[in-house]
């Protein structure tokens, strides 16, 4: 089948966690290209109606928890009214209360199964929520783009975030396996894998040394902005990416050969 080759400047994006980090960021290279976005919070309200205040008519801000189906379900229908047509290409995003911390976080025997549960609430079950939200308006439009945020500590555990990597390393498995399921209903599914972003609220309490750290281990000598990351994630979404499905882009600097 032939999959729609939709311009950038003619999709619905919904961005989830799209207020702040790199979400925001995402949120405003779509809208910079000429896409309108949903942009989905949680408990961000103020900077969501930030963003939208500066892109009348083609920006909306819809809280919603992606853990919650229902929500999901609401934010979708609202979405639907709002720009009387059905959202085109989604990029689930959310994180749940996680922070970067380096020696602070939890350690192989202290960690809670709680935190693993915490995570996969967000990365897993959200994702599926807004998967299969999106499904009908994808049916009706013609064609889907699913994109999902994963993380180079597959490959490359610098500092071992047991739950967030787990969790991650568990929607890559979704992100390949619905991108075989959906690819007969013209949606395509990829993930980006990034490393630490300097910065974002979850990466604040990350050390400079750090960051110089990986930096120094990069062929480009840099640690990837989250405007960097957010002009990868464009490529999934643009024309130029209707054949690409079940991939998982690093874009780290090149600290990870994948």
């Amino acid at each position: 089948m032939s999959i729609n080759a939709t311009p950038l400047n003619e999709q619905i994006v919904l961005v989830t966690g799209g207020a702040r980090g790199l979400g925001k960021a995402v949120t405003e290279a779509f809208l910079r290209e000429g896409a309108k976005v949903v942009v989905n919070y949680f408990s961000s309200a103020e900077a969501a109606e930030a963003i939208v205040e500066k892109h009348p008519g083609r920006a909306v801000a819809i809280q919603a928890d992606v853990r919650d189906r229902a929500q999901v379900d609401a934010l979708f229908a609202q979405a639907r009214e709002l720009f009387d047509a059905p959202v085109t290409t989604v990029v689930s995003n959310a994180l749940i209360d996680f922070s970067f911390d380096g020696d602070a976080r939890p350690k192989a025997e202290d960690i809670a199964y709680e935190r693993f549960e915490s995570q996969f609430s967000g990365a897993v079950q959200g994702t599926l929520n807004v998967t299969q939200a999106a499904l009908a308006g994808f049916d009706e439009f013609g064609s889907g783009r699913i994109i999902t945020i994963g993380t180079n500590l597959f490959q490359y555990p610098v500092v071992p975030y047991h739950d967030y990597t787990a969790a991650k390393a568990a929607l890559l498995s979704l992100t390949r396996t619905l991108a075989a399921d959906l690819g007969p209903r013209g949606v395509t599914v990829n993930m980006l894998s990034g490393g630490l972003l300097r910065k974002t609220d979850a990466s604040a309490a990350t050390p400079d040394e750090v960051f110089d750290f990986i930096a120094a281990g990069t062929p480009l000598q840099s640690v990837t902005t989250p405007e960097e990351f957010a002009d990868a994630i464009l490529f999934f979404a643009s024309p130029w990416a209707r054949s690409v499905t079940g991939q998982n882009l690093v874009v780290d600097g090149g600290l990870v050969k994948d």
